[in-house]
């Protein structure tokens, strides 16, 4: 089945104006276009654009996402530079995962503390409370 752009715009959330900065960066090799110049998409492309919006949204630059689509059209000359490049990013997205949990731990403290603080009505209270001073020291064991 054939998309026009404004229908897959509306099927992924992504504007025109974004679906024709993929193409022109190199992104949507794979875009047919109809006799009339339009772009016609298929669903193989919304599976591409997917895949694009995946590793965008996990923090790989544009110009690496065309990386692996220019050593995808190779064919499987580049199978492990692809393995590669996914395991890389797999380990950045696992560092990022870990610093992710280690401010989400600060964050839930703080909103322990806020809320222990609005309970007794003193900041200065609910920061010598048992629990407060024992989950403190799990997040900030330095202090």
């Amino acid at each position: 089945m054939g998309y026009s752009i404004g229908q897959v715009a509306k099927k992924t959330g992504l504007t025109a104006h974004t679906l024709r900065y993929y193409e022109k960066e190199g992104l949507l090799p794979f875009v047919k276009k109809s006799g009339s110049g339009l772009r016609v998409f298929t669903d193989v492309d919304l599976d591409w654009l997917s895949m694009i919006e995946c590793l965008k949204e996990t923090g790989m630059p544009l110009k690496g996402i065309k990386q692996y689509i220019d050593w995808f059209l190779e064919g499987d000359s580049t199978l492990e530079k692809r393995l590669e490049m996914f395991k890389q990013h797999q380990k950045n997205l696992e560092t990022e995962m870990q610093k992710l949990k280690k401010h989400m731990a600060r964050i839930s403290y703080k909103i322990k503390l806020y809320e222990k603080a609005v309970e007794t009505g003193s900041l200065e209270k609910a920061q010598t409370d048992a629990e407060i001073i024992k989950e403190r020291q799990k997040i900030f064991p330095e202090k």
